[in-house]
């Protein structure tokens, strides 16, 4: 499993917009098999700033299988108004995590 972080800057109301994109979003990318899970967050600082955490299958799974899937254009239709608001875009290997549960 990685975990792709991807940090925007979207100002005022645009956030909300972000989010319901990725609430739109949410039955091309959770039905590609790839993904496991998703997360929109917004910073409480920085009320422009959102954070999306999708935990993929593997790397291939997300650059291969998804970006080349059939799932991927009607994903990729509901976000693009807000990809040049992208700061940082980033693959992560998760490599210990505890719960308090």
């Amino acid at each position: 499993m990685i975990v792709e972080y991807i940090r925007y800057r979207v100002p005022g109301p645009d956030g909300d917009r972000l989010v319901e994109a990725y609430e739109k979003a949410a039955d091309p990318l959770l039905s590609s098999g790839h993904c496991l899970n998703y997360e929109v967050s917004r910073c409480v600082d920085e009320p422009e700033v959102l954070v999306v955490r999708i935990e993929w299958d593997s790397a291939d799974g997300h650059l291969k299988g998804f970006r080349a899937g059939p799932q991927f254009p009607a994903f990729f239709a509901l976000i693009r108004p807000f990809v040049q608001m992208i700061e940082e875009m980033r693959h992560y290997e998760v490599q210990t995590a505890r719960s308090a549960s």
